[in-house]
């Protein structure tokens, strides 16, 4: 079974990763589990969760490591750059939405891929960031092993993500987030009821 792994910090943004981990732990090929620095997370929301990792449990084998934004990604941790950086060297797959790629931004791990993010603007302060020519005014941009994504962009995140990890074929997953996208009723008039 593939497993994903969902790293998510204090104050973490819960919206960001739903529509993504739902689809996710819905197949019976893939597993979702989640990590963080501490055995519990509180949310934005107000949600408090109970991780099933720590980051030094995290396995190197895992398939998929996904990256939500919120409001504590100015952490200073030496052992959650490296994981990240190790991953992304690797060529292991990985999301980064919101807050989570002004981290990967400030600490020069998007210099090597075509980005986005919430704003360039936000970063002309980070002296490790040198690939502002490839930052792309876009809700979602793949390159590579790595998919980065603004804060408004969950349901294009969680589709260039499926996409990245060939979760299924193109056409099935835009007609899964279509039904998030366009909303139940103008899904019906271009798919058909979902649910009959």
């Amino acid at each position: 079974m593939k497993q994903a792994v969902f790293l998510i910090l204090d104050d973490y943004a819960d919206w960001e990763g739903a529509h993504l981990a739902s689809m996710l732990n819905q197949s019976e090929e893939w597993k979702v589990k989640t990590a963080s620095i501490n055995k519990k997370v509180p949310s934005i929301g107000g949600f408090k969760t109970v991780v099933d990792l720590t980051l030094d449990e995290i396995p190197e084998n895992i398939d998929l490591l996904v990256l939500i934004g919120g409001n504590s990604w100015e952490i200073e941790n030496a052992e959650l750059y490296h994981l990240l950086e190790k991953c992304l060297l690797n060529g292991k797959p990985v999301g980064a939405i919101c807050g989570a790629v002004d981290y990967l931004a400030k600490k020069g791990l998007l210099n090597n891929f075509k980005h986005t993010g919430n704003s360039v603007y936000l970063w002309r302060e980070y002296s490790d960031y040198s690939n502002q020519q490839n930052f792309l005014e876009k809700q979602s941009v793949r390159d590579h092993n790595l998919v980065t994504a603004n804060g408004t962009a969950s349901l294009d995140f969680a589709s260039d993500v499926l996409r990245m990890i060939d979760f299924k074929d193109t056409a099935s997953i835009e007609k899964e987030i279509a039904l998030q996208k366009l909303g139940f009723y103008e899904y019906c008039k271009k798919y058909g009821n979902p649910f009959t």
